[in-house]
């Protein structure tokens, strides 16, 4: 004879659904894990990741199961005694399976795209739909997606109805008890819906405590990091805070009259009357995904970008250039306002309290200033930032030109440089001119007309992960810039304003991935790869070759320029002009990962790396070597100092955000 069931069929049925989705998340984790694996992971880091990431799926399961008990405590409601309760019960379950499988084949694909799990700033993409829309059915195979999606939820529903059936036609518990289980069982999924036994639940920024960004990520799912920044959408400037470090950051930046009262950050650069005012033009070119672990700069041996490497050495390069963070629009706002975009949830760009911003562009007078991009400025507001803050700025897009269309971001790169040389070569006046590129860019296309020139190539894809790269398309797409490049310089060299003028290369922002040993493993395991880029500037009848291991930022590209153009300008954000600094051994680059919620800043030698919002959980490390960095009184001091000198960036450049208005007196 059969024993008398433990549990309830509601109980049972509960468990049942626990134990398969469980499964799956699991499952998912492991594919996603062995798919995008690009650095290699020990057992002994391999298992902590499963568990931590086991702990977060029994999280989102435990709130489904914690539903169905509250539900069934309404007895008209309940599966197993009422036929409204099965229905509604199946009619939760087929909409759950809906957003579970939405939810994670967005994550998959975000993931594919920016390295990071799916998170609260993948809304930003709905502010231009039908770019965002284009731009995903180019890269990806929508329709198989969508059927595979529509196959996983009707065999899960099939799954769901059957064990229901199957537990329906089983014994019931007796009602002794009953209840009593019902409260056990609900304290269980409680309790791993807290995540910990102790004071506090378990926390998204929990899963950065492992070793590498890449196990953090891992160890996510996608309801976990969507959910969790969602929380920290909003963003403001706390004036007491900046008050707080003003004096060691005017100090810093050569504040010509430091006014802790009122904040006065401007510094005045008056032109240098005992040089030559030669007026060079200016072309600063915004390089798509410039990651310098993947070029040649730094002797990646699958020999990407030779060109590139050529103007350097014959050129003024900076090879420890960060950008503060990742993203296109983030990038671009960088290089333009000279501030950190420090906004929460939505780019700066897109913040309409702060789209006023003083630019150093403004600075160069007399001269005719262009931005050229192969696509469109609608996306991310870019137009507005342009247009609103740079004077007498013409825009040419991809409805200006005569090249014909390559894919959603508009017209090729080697087209967009050759019609941007057709306009400049034009010009009886100085110009200052920024390029825009975008093909080092999914869905990483190259014309045909070009493959009479450019040869792609192809390497099994372990010697691609060695590398840095995913895949041979985008190791193509990255080569392809190098050719785009050498055809724009070889058109413009033959035009009379190449010798005067100043060419600027610097990546809008990196890519997460493996540095391999080219670089310390902090590198790839911090994901500074994400914000390392080349920064070169080339005019080879204007400037000496130059190579600068000092500590750069994107932020600093604009007052660097100005300095070698010899314009005066004033400067009342976080910029500086590297090469007429005295003191550059303790330069600092500022970084924030909003992806990520978290902040750091890199100097010379180490690279500290914390949450915003939970500042017991950081790394420090060393961008030298791979050594850890022993625990004594000088790296203490070290640590600290840095701390204090981040939250000093983080906290003048919220407030700076707000304050830099383009409305000035000028000297």
């Amino acid at each position: 004879m059969k024993g008398k069931p433990l549990f309830s069929r509601l109980q049972r049925w509960i468990f049942s659904l626990s134990i398969f989705f469980l499964l799956i998340m699991s499952l998912a984790r492991l594919a996603m894990y062995v798919y995008f694996r690009h650095i290699s992971i020990s057992e002994s880091q391999f298992w902590p990741v499963m568990w931590m990431g086991v702990r977060y799926d029994m999280r989102e399961i435990s709130i489904m199961a914690v539903w169905m008990i509250l539900l069934a405590a309404v007895p008209i409601l309940h599966p197993f005694y009422s036929k409204l309760g099965k229905r509604c019960y199946l009619a939760l379950w087929l909409v759950a399976l809906i957003v579970f499988a939405v939810f994670y084949l967005v994550d998959v694909a975000h993931f594919a795209y920016l390295h990071v799990r799916l998170n609260a700033h993948v809304l930003e993409f709905l502010q231009n739909p039908r770019t965002s829309l284009e731009m995903i059915r180019e890269t990806y195979p929508v329709a198989w997606m969508l059927l595979a999606m529509l196959v996983f939820v009707g065999l899960c529903f099939w799954y769901i109805r059957y064990t229901f059936q199957s537990i329906a036609t089983q014994p019931e518990v007796a009602n002794r008890f009953r209840w009593l289980r019902s409260v056990i069982l609900f304290l269980f999924f409680g309790g791993w819906i807290f995540g910990r036994i102790g004071q506090f639940p378990l926390r998204w920024s929990d899963a950065f405590t492992l070793k590498g960004d890449f196990n953090a990520q891992m160890a996510l799912n996608p309801f976990q990091s969507f959910f969790s920044t969602l929380a920290f959408r909003n963003s403001t400037f706390d004036t007491d805070k900046a008050r707080h470090y003003y004096t060691m950051m005017a100090s810093y930046l050569g504040v010509d009259h430091p006014d802790s009262v009122h904040l006065n950050y401007e510094r005045y650069f008056p032109e240098d009357t005992s040089r030559p005012a030669l007026h060079p033009n200016i072309v600063l070119v915004i390089c798509e995904s410039f990651s310098g672990y993947k070029s040649s700069l730094w002797g990646n041996p699958l020999h990407t970008t030779p060109f590139i490497d050529s103007i350097a050495r014959n050129g003024i390069f900076f090879d420890h250039c960060f950008t503060p963070s990742f993203g296109t629009a983030r990038g671009v706002w960088a290089v333009i306002t000279g501030l950190p975009d420090v906004e929460v949830h939505k780019t700066a760009s897109r913040n309409p309290q702060i789209v006023d911003q003083h630019t150093i562009i403004n600075a160069f007078k007399g001269y005719r200033r262009f931005y050229f991009i192969g696509g469109s400025t609608s996306w991310a507001n870019i137009r507005g930032l342009l247009d609103n803050n740079i004077d007498s700025l013409r825009i040419y897009e991809e409805k200006d030109y005569s090249a014909p269309r390559l894919d959603v971001w508009g017209i090729s790169d080697k087209n967009l440089f050759l019609e941007a040389n057709k306009i400049l070569r034009q010009q009886k006046h100085p110009f200052f001119a920024i390029i825009q590129t975008s093909d080092n860019h999914r869905p990483y296309s190259i014309p045909e007309e070009d493959l009479k020139y450019f040869h792609r190539v192809h390497y099994p894809v372990d010697t691609l992960k060695k590398y840095g790269f995913f895949s041979n398309e985008e190791l193509n797409a990255f080569r392809y810039f190098d050719f785009c490049v050498q055809t724009f310089l070889d058109s413009a060299s033959r035009e009379p304003y190449f010798k005067h003028t100043i060419f600027a290369f610097i990546g809008d922002h990196g890519i997460n991935g493996d540095a391999g040993n080219m670089f310390p493993r902090a590198w790839t395991d911090q994901r500074l790869t994400s914000e390392h880029v080349p920064f070169i500037i080339y005019a080879p009848a204007l400037l000496k070759p130059q190579r600068h291991s000092m500590i750069a930022s994107q932020v600093d590209v604009l007052p660097i320029l100005a300095g070698l153009a010899n314009v005066s300008y004033h400067n009342y954000t976080l910029g500086r002009d590297l090469l007429h600094v005295q003191d550059t051994a303790h330069n600092m680059a500022f970084i924030i990962e909003r992806d990520n919620d978290q902040m750091g800043l890199v100097n010379s030698a180490y690279y500290l790396k914390q949450s915003i919002h939970q500042p017991d959980q950081y790394q420090f490390v060393s961008i030298l070597n791979n050594d850890p960095i022993p625990h004594n009184a000088y790296t203490d001091s070290v640590l600290q100092s840095m701390r204090t000198w981040m939250y000093a960036f983080y906290e003048t450049a919220r407030y700076m955000t707000y304050h830099n208005k383009k409305q000035r007196q000028v000297h």
